[in-house]
């Protein structure tokens, strides 16, 4: 186990797709966003990302340097082509949309087609709140992402499709529900494979259908597609939550819907932006949502000591927590290093991320 320290960290990961490619703003903001997974405890959509990033980028499954190419363009409606950019470059950029033109119009709906991995969708909607704006995102892929069986079915045939909405609060954290409309995201189960520590009850099944608890039944043989598959969270519910996500995320961006023999990550969002002050006086709104989440917050806690926890403050309290030192399994840092080495980061970069 490693503890890296968090800002060295940004610099080291930054570094390898600067030498891999990518400009130095645009590494910045790679390298930001996966570290930024990671503090906000979000380890799935961390750094574990970056060789597999690297590996699509020499493989021309995501590329370096793309601007959102505007498709269609009526005020506060936008559709955009992310041409397989980086989803951490291509997001923020397709976030700025929205948020430029809700300022105009109060709302807006943004439609981001065939980006490569949008990493932790939380922070589009923190992005958006941080400018004092509501936002909606749903997600999926068109088919490299298809892990998920419907409810009642042996068979993949959905995304792990992510649903997040972001509400600000004048004078407090906003409200971040960010989740997936499934029982786990993939990134989870890599998180798992490399720890070498079970996967919960109820979350996937092997290739033929049955329990399982190894993420290595989900996975197979090493090299190949996932054989397994994910389980809908709430049975049909988080089925449902999911089939209306990827059709809004896919047939709604022009960037399609889950379909078998997909070879590229092609992820579609679409994104909905509302100004509060456009809506409601500003102060009475606001107090209301602050004197609704304290009594929401004030039921009695189920065990002793417990309390009820707003959406978002969670990945708040571990930010405080993993400031002072980021933990890391032996197999993800070396995953890591061993992809920082084929291009070519200097190990005095790489040493002054490991704090132990």
């Amino acid at each position: 186990m490693k503890t890296l320290q968090p800002e060295a960290l940004k610099a080291f990961i930054s570094n390898i797709f600067v030498r891999a490619g990518c400009g130095d703003e645009e590494a910045a903001v790679i390298g930001d966003h996966l570290v930024e997974a990671n503090l906000a405890g979000h380890d799935s959509h961390g750094v574990i990302r970056a060789p597999i990033y690297l590996q699509w980028m020499n493989e021309q499954k995501a590329v370096a340097g793309k601007s959102l190419e505007i498709v269609v363009d009526s005020g506060p409606l936008v559709v955009a082509d992310a041409g397989l950019g980086f989803g951490q470059w291509t997001g923020r950029q397709a976030v700025a949309i929205g948020v430029e033109r809700c300022r105009q119009n109060g709302v807006s709906v943004v439609a981001l087609r065939n980006s490569a991995h949008l990493g932790r969708i939380g922070t589009w909607a923190e992005l958006a709140a941080a400018e004092g704006l509501v936002s909606l995102h749903f997600v999926n892929t068109t088919g490299l992402g298809m892990f998920v069986v419907p409810s009642g079915g042996r068979d993949a045939r959905l995304s792990v499709n992510p649903v997040c909405v972001g509400i600000p609060i004048e004078g407090r954290e906003p409200i971040i529900l960010d989740m997936a409309a499934a029982a786990t995201a993939e990134g989870k189960l890599k998180v798992a494979k490399n720890k070498g520590v079970p996967v919960p009850d109820n979350t996937i099944v092997d290739a033929e259908g049955n329990p399982t608890n190894d993420a290595n039944d989900f996975y197979g043989p090493p090299g190949g597609r996932p054989v397994g598959a994910i389980l809908p969270f709430g049975g049909h519910k988080g089925y449902g939550l999911g089939l209306v996500a990827e059709i809004l995320a896919g047939a709604f961006t022009g960037g399609g819907c889950s379909e078998p023999g997909k070879t590229l990550l092609e992820q579609g969002m679409l994104s909905v932006y509302l100004d509060p002050e456009k809506l409601a006086s500003p102060g009475p709104l606001f107090e209301e949502i602050r004197r609704y989440v304290d009594f929401v917050k004030s039921s009695r806690p189920t065990t002793p000591g417990g309390e009820v926890i707003l959406p978002g403050e969670i990945e708040n309290r571990n930010r405080a927590e993993r400031r002072a030192g980021l933990e890391m399994d032996d197999a993800t840092w070396g995953q890591i290093v061993e992809a920082a080495a084929s291009v070519g980061v200097e190990q005095t970069l790489i040493e002054a991320s490991v704090i132990n």
